[in-house]
């Protein structure tokens, strides 16, 4: 005699399985290894360490210097200009 079958049990273990399934080949698709991750974050540290290191400092120890014509301020470089119509 055949085992007694629960069709709503049945159906909710093939959407389950079949749920799984689209997950792991969306994770294999998709995902990046756990190893890579952690990678691309130390990378990405170290990286960032070397930008704050090479950073040039103003002469009194201040922040990071402007990349702006110090011989030639703003304001200046706006008195040049024509005013406009």
């Amino acid at each position: 005699m055949a085992d007694i079958v629960n069709l709503r049990r049945a159906r909710k273990d093939r959407r389950r399985l079949a749920a799984e399934r689209q997950a792991e080949d969306n994770r294999v698709r998709h995902g990046m290894p756990k190893a890579l991750r952690q990678a691309a974050r130390v990378e990405t540290a170290r990286q960032a360490r070397a930008l704050d290191g090479a950073a040039l400092l103003h002469e009194n120890g201040g922040g990071p210097m402007s990349t702006a014509d110090p011989a030639r301020p703003e304001d200046d470089a706006a008195a040049d200009k024509p005013p406009p119509p």
